[in-house]
């Protein structure tokens, strides 16, 4: 898949994901392509280890691929950031 497809899939990925988890998402329209493009790689991973296709192009199930893998990061990510109390 090329970069213009990867920025496609990563930018609709991580939009979707960030409404769907709550909290406070990284920086804008980039952070979305980031949170995106990384959430691929990880529901790829997530999926090829339970025997499933990962991320094949710019298409319906790539797109599913990659909103599940944003949610995972984004869930990770509001883990290890939280707002932790100074007490």
């Amino acid at each position: 898949m090329g970069l213009l497809g990867w920025l496609i899939v990563g930018l609709i990925a991580g939009i979707l994901a960030k409404w769907v988890v709550p909290g406070e998402g990284p920086g804008g329209v980039l952070g979305d392509i980031v949170v995106g493009i990384v959430g691929a790689f990880i529901g790829g991973w997530v999926f090829n280890f339970f025997g499933h296709v990962g991320v094949t192009g710019v298409n319906l199930g790539s797109m599913i691929v990659a909103f599940i893998g944003a949610v995972i990061l984004l869930y990770i990510m509001r883990a290890f950031s939280g707002r932790r109390s100074m007490v």
